[in-house]
């Protein structure tokens, strides 16, 4: 008889871990572009559990050095900011594209650069040096070419634009004046720019304090203002002015009432704590006004908000919140998670539920900036949100035992996320959930699995040199295929949470690895199991440049 191992399959035969994973364990090193992908879209230049900051952008760097196709860096850049929702990834690509492709930089600069805040990042990573021209040396300006990109987007920013990039500071909007030096358009934002960079009015000239547009005229009268009527009755006439730049100023309850009714329904979400001390919800109508706001289904899909951000505001909301708003939350997250497409079958879905995801899903960013939404609460989220649409789906938490979560599908999807981020707290083995379901569900056909984690499985391994999961698949499909015949093809997908560049399961045709927390996610998963070869680097190089 033949050897049977050496002329197995393809598809039943298993392949040696190729690397070792930060945790210590057996893994799968992703090539250059997929990490590059998978950095991008979970990145945060932040300390991760097993990753420091510094780490994190040396390994960025390194990626980008490998990645010889400018078009990608590009695409990716768009990826991250537009579907990803990442803030400083993006800007980093752009930065990495700026001195590799001027051409390339502007076509996708604007589309990048969306924001004041954007903005300010790229200027702060060009200013660290840290970024290599084509000569190797550091570059700590802005280059010709870059400057004219700032140029542009400072002349052609409405003003609402420039006042929320004017919140900040290290760098702050004055010194990216500084350094850019625009030539003011027209005479309105020549007045802006000096009012901007505090230059003393008969600097302005020709421009005068009457040029300045009518939002920032009534925002100096606004913070010049002695009584709390007067300041209400300016906010109620004031438009594209972040809340940011008058809460600070707000002299009593009614001038927060009337902030509370300009701010968009994002800011809404996030200061429900500061609007409770400042009395704002201490009448039904306001209360009534601001649930309504928070669930506004066309508000709620135009902010393009993760739907893990309303569990943190549901799990951070003050306990004398009322109910009425919390339950406002719970409708804002069904209605975030709307876009989680029905699987083509039920799937089982193994949620990493060790130590390491108690780490913020942002890294931690020093006291008092370090979000406290964990790992554990969005991987619990995305679980929640399948189930939710895919209810004879099984759910399987797992660390270094897989645990029995019996979840009603018709619940809320916080009410189960929250409950769901209970479990666990050890070690890590990520094939566990695929273990138990092949013990515990051997008589049920799934149309796969998928895993959400941060990947760092270290205890326990498989056969042959492979990881535990490749062998604890490879038992899964031989088992389904018992149930449903040779043709059935179950998929496993592997949602990554954290920017590590290793993986639990090589990636080949029933096997695909993603990375990163947004709804763009669900949309792959889904055509991935309808046996669409849609893959996370075609899904990048799908964007049109």
């Amino acid at each position: 008889m033949v050897n049977k191992s050496l002329f197995a399959s393809m598809l039943g035969r298993l392949t040696k871990a190729n690397a070792v994973n930060k945790a210590g364990g057996r893994a799968y090193k992703l090539e250059p572009k997929h990490a590059l992908a998978q950095v991008a879209a979970t990145g945060t230049f932040a300390n991760a559990f097993y990753s420091t900051a510094e780490a994190q952008l040396d390994e960025l760097l390194e990626l980008i050095d490998q990645v010889d196709d400018n078009q990608y860096l590009a695409k990716l850049a768009i990826y991250a900011r537009q579907k990803a929702f990442m803030k400083d990834m993006p800007a980093a690509l752009l930065v990495a594209l700026s001195v590799r492709d001027t051409e390339l930089m502007h076509q996708v600069f604007d589309r990048v650069v969306d924001n004041g805040r954007v903005l300010r990042t790229v200027f702060q990573l060009i200013r660290s040096g840290r970024f290599k021209d084509k000569a190797g040396k550091s570059r700590i300006g802005l280059s010709s070419s870059v400057q004219r990109a700032f140029q542009r987007w400072l002349n052609t920013a409405s003003v609402g634009k420039l006042l929320s990039a004017s919140i900040g500071n290290d760098p702050s909007l004055r010194d990216i004046l500084r350094m850019a030096r625009p030539t003011p358009k027209d005479n309105a934002r020549r007045a802006m720019f000096g009012w901007l960079t505090d230059k003393s009015i008969d600097k302005w000239a020709p421009a005068t304090e009457a040029d300045l547009p009518v939002e920032v005229q009534s925002l100096i009268a606004y913070r010049n203002s002695e009584s709390e009527e007067a300041q209400a009755l300016i906010v109620g006439g004031l438009d594209n002015v972040r809340w940011d730049l008058l809460s600070d100023a707000a002299k009593g309850p009614k001038v927060w009432a009337t902030l509370a009714r300009k701010i968009g329904s994002q800011a809404l979400r996030m200061n429900l704590n500061t609007l409770l001390r400042h009395d704002v919800l201490a009448t039904s109508e306001m209360v009534d006004y601001v649930a309504d706001r928070i669930a506004d289904e066309k508000e709620i899909r135009a902010s393009k908000q993760f739907p893990y951000q309303y569990f943190t505001a549901y799990l951070n909301a003050d306990d004398n919140v009322p109910q009425k708003i919390k339950t406002a939350l719970h409708k804002a997250a069904e209605i975030a998670c709307g876009n989680v497409p029905e699987l083509p079958g039920p799937v089982v879905i193994g949620l990493d539920t060790s130590g390491s995801m108690s780490s913020s899903v942002t890294g931690d960013r020093g006291r008092g900036a370090t979000s406290k939404m964990r790992c554990i609460d969005v991987a619990a989220l995305f679980a929640a949100a399948i189930l939710r649409h895919n209810p004879d789906s099984v759910v399987i938490p797992f660390d270094t035992a897989a645990y029995d979560a019996k979840m009603d599908p018709n619940d809320s999807i916080l009410s189960i996320a929250e409950r769901l981020a209970k479990y666990g707290g050890g070690g890590t083995d990520c094939s566990l959930p695929l273990v138990a379901a092949n013990q515990n569900h051997a008589k049920r056909k799934f149309a796969g699995v998928v895993l959400v984690s941060d990947n760092e499985s270290w205890v326990g391994t498989g056969r042959g040199g492979s990881t535990g999961v490749m062998t604890a698949w490879e038992a899964f499909v031989a088992n389904q295929r018992k149930l449903a015949g040779k043709e059935a093809c179950p998929k496993l997908v592997c949602i990554d949470l954290q920017p590590y560049r290793t993986v639990q399961a090589c990636e080949r045709a029933d096997i695909m690895n993603i990375g990163g927390y947004s709804d763009s996610v669900f949309n792959v998963i889904s055509s991935f199991l309808a046996h669409n070869d849609q893959r996370f680097v075609a899904e990048v190089e799908a964007i049109k440049l």
